[in-house]
């Protein structure tokens, strides 16, 4: 059997799996599935799914957008037998993964890179890089 791999070096069997758990992890916590009133009205993203190479882990990075992160996180790892019940429904494999949850600081480092880039210094140092192009364009 062929083993092919991503460009990230991770086969694409693992990638597809962990996108179906994203989607069902998603779609779960979107209908309000949960029976927690910590989760209750409140919006949870799910960004990624990583998923071990012998598929019985996976990780998904999580994200409580305008409420609490802690709190999200508590509720999601005292409802992870609920979730992973779920998430074996909509998987085809052998095992259903162990679910863990971590907090995506994704959002935070591109915030920073962001306010970074719109520094003035970084700014002013655009612009004189842009004007030195220019001039040794010029004949």
């Amino acid at each position: 059997m062929k083993h092919t791999e991503s460009a990230e070096g991770k086969s694409v069997r693992l990638l597809k799996i962990g996108e179906q758990i994203r989607h069902r992890l998603a779609e779960v916590l979107q209908r309000g599935e949960v029976n927690d009133p910590v989760l209750d009205g409140m919006i949870v993203s799910v960004s990624e799914v990583r998923v071990s190479p012998d598929l019985r882990h996976a990780t998904a990075f999580v994200k409580a957008i305008g409420s609490d992160d802690e709190a999200m996180l508590k509720a999601l790892r005292k409802n992870v037998r609920f979730l992973r019940g779920q998430v074996s429904r909509a998987l085809s494999t052998k095992y259903t993964p162990e679910l863990k949850f971590r907090l995506d600081e994704s959002y935070a480092e591109a915030s920073r890179i962001d306010a970074l880039l719109r520094s003035p210094d970084v700014a002013r140092d655009l612009d004189d890089d842009t004007e030195t192009k220019a001039d040794d364009n010029e004949p």
